[in-house]
């Protein structure tokens, strides 16, 4: 490749370099899971692009200004949703504060950038009635073939364990059979940030693995998944959204909930029945109270809607 070559590479994807580094450094160092480490780097090309488009001529990232950032999430906003924008610049003032550190700029950017603040919706969750319903699908007595019985039991303590357990769908298709405690039925999953942290499921979910294991794992030693395909391979997490999504069609539930649906309808019925909060931040996971906070919010709104259709005077 000869220099004008090099030139035109520069040109067309600016922060190549630094990306670079970026990259290694929340593999290594940061330790992200894989979807925000390619989430931040297709924020960084995305931006890159976008200064090649309106900066004909090379520079470094030193160069970038406030000027820079402003005029990006200006134009952003036309064409990407809210969220998208704050995810898309979560990663560029995470980049920049890591070239700041590194000393490769001066200031960052994007560090008091203002963003379009996000629109309060409240998450979506199966009703107790509408769990149990979806549970019961797959609790079919009949076994008319082995793969019938394979797909029955499995999907079963997939959503036991989705439900029961309040686990992510990441954490669920990595759980191996070394995580799980037969002694006193609960799990222990690696979540966000590579923090590990003990899940009761309860016993549904304990028989369900144990039966699953014992009539059809190919392998049940500490290392195997115990979420597999018929291969015996470990389950992919687009596998379970497409099974949950046929559940759900055949226990006549709406086909727009995921596998996260259920860790929402888990921290839902906990605090509907009166848990404490902080213990529904410790089994989620969640780093901030404020992340668990929203559960309070659908709780209540499902109080007012009670009020209102119930008191004579609402």
């Amino acid at each position: 490749m000869d220099a004008d070559q090099v030139t035109e590479e520069k040109k067309i994807q600016p922060l190549q370099f630094e990306a670079a580094l970026f990259s290694q450094h929340l593999l290594e160092e940061r330790r992200l899971s894989p979807n925000t480490h390619r989430n931040y780097l297709q924020a960084i090309e995305a931006f890159g692009l976008w200064l090649s488009r309106d900066e004909p001529n090379d520079f470094q990232a030193e160069s970038i200004n406030p000027t820079h950032a402003r005029g990006y999430l200006i134009e952003i906003q036309q064409t990407l949703a809210r969220t998208t924008i704050r995810n898309h610049f979560s990663g560029l003032r995470t980049f920049f504060k890591f070239l700041l550190s590194r000393q490769l700029i001066q200031t960052n950017p994007f560090q008091n950038l203002t963003l379009p603040k996000l629109d309060k919706k409240l998450p979506l969750f199966l009703t107790e009635k509408q769990a149990l319903a979806l549970i019961a699908q797959t609790d079919s007595t009949v076994q008319d073939s082995p793969a019938n019985s394979f797909l029955q039991r499995r999907d079963q303590m997939i959503i036991l364990l989705l439900y029961g357990g309040g686990l992510r769908v990441s954490e669920l298709v990595g759980l191996n059979y070394g995580a799980v405690g037969f002694q006193d039925a609960t799990v222990r999953v690696r979540g966000k940030g590579g923090k590990e942290r003990i899940c009761p499921i309860g016993q549904s979910a304990l028989n369900a693995i144990t039966a699953f294991r014992d009539m059809h794992a190919k392998d049940g030693s500490f290392a195997s998944p115990v979420v597999i395909n018929r291969g015996g391979g470990r389950l992919s997490v687009r596998s379970v959204q497409s099974m949950l999504k046929k559940r759900l069609h055949s226990a006549a539930l709406p086909g727009d909930l995921t596998p996260h649906k259920l860790r929402h309808s888990f921290a839902t019925h906990l605090l509907d029945q009166g848990a404490d909060l902080r213990a529904v931040q410790e089994l989620l996971g969640h780093s901030s109270l404020s992340s668990t906070q929203v559960y309070t919010h659908v709780s209540v709104a499902r109080l007012k809607q009670t009020h209102e259709k119930a008191h004579p005077r609402a």
